[in-house]
């Protein structure tokens, strides 16, 4: 069993810089792969980032690819996503999530067995 609680979203303008956090209770986190997953208003919950168990193999939507950075430090149970240079449309509820295993469906929500309950991220222009 696996709680997650993040932490580290708010407002920011175009242009800023956030750094989600998420905390892990459990002592099987370092055996998870762990994905950062948003959902904007009226969308679909869609796929942002994702690391495998030790952080060593990483993935990113084409969305991010060079903004956003996912790191987690086992020994701290936490995962985090670094967010850089921000968009509005990068608006959203962000939630971290874990799984057992990384494999190639790293991107899909419905893998995932552990949601935390999200933390808002509001970009203005």
């Amino acid at each position: 069993q696996v709680q997650l609680v993040e932490s580290g979203g708010g407002l920011v303008q175009a242009g800023g810089s956030l750094r989600l956090s998420c905390a892990a209770s459990g002592r099987t986190f370092s055996s998870h792969a762990m994905g950062w997953f948003r959902q904007a208003p009226g969308k679909e919950r869609e796929f942002v980032a994702a690391c495998n168990w030790s952080g060593g193999v990483t993935d990113y939507a084409d969305s991010v690819k060079g903004r956003f950075t996912i790191a987690r430090d086992n020994d701290k149970n936490t995962v985090y996503l670094r967010m850089n240079s921000l968009k509005p449309e990068d608006t959203a509820v962000y939630y971290c999530a874990a799984k057992l295993s990384y494999g190639s469906n790293y991107y899909s929500a419905h893998k995932y067995n552990y949601w935390g309950q999200g933390t808002q991220v509001t970009v203005s222009s």
